[in-house]
């Protein structure tokens, strides 16, 4: 009786060894590593490339004036920062983001520049 309780044991296990062996098949994601996966230097190097790329588009645009901006990255979100002289621009800015490659969402603290010591 013991032996049949064994064998019936052993049997169980190894059908639950070769099920699980049979679950973990499957196919393999050969894409690139999804962004939360990317190690810490190589998101260092994305977030400063986007930040890079964002001020450039905005140094390039007519009539805007990128002296007073800060541009910032992280995973694809855009921080604005620093002073305009319109408010037109703080919208232009936003705009002309929005355009890049890469940027997901924008973050757009633009102030207007009022001039002065204070």
């Amino acid at each position: 009786m013991i032996c049949k309780l064994v064998r019936t044991l052993w049997a169980a296990v190894g059908v639950t060894a070769a099920l699980s062996a049979c679950v973990q098949t499957g196919p393999t994601y050969t894409g690139p590593a999804p962004p939360h996966l990317i190690s810490g230097d190589a998101e260092a190097q994305s977030d400063s490339g986007l930040s890079r790329a964002v001020r450039q588009a905005l140094a390039q645009a007519p009539g805007f004036n990128v002296a007073g901006v800060f541009v910032r990255a992280r995973d694809g979100a855009v921080f604005l920062s620093g002073t305009v002289h319109s408010g037109d621009e703080i919208r232009q800015a936003e705009q002309i983001a929005r355009t890049v490659p890469g940027v997901l969402v924008i973050s757009n603290k633009l102030t207007l520049w009022h001039g002065g010591n204070g």
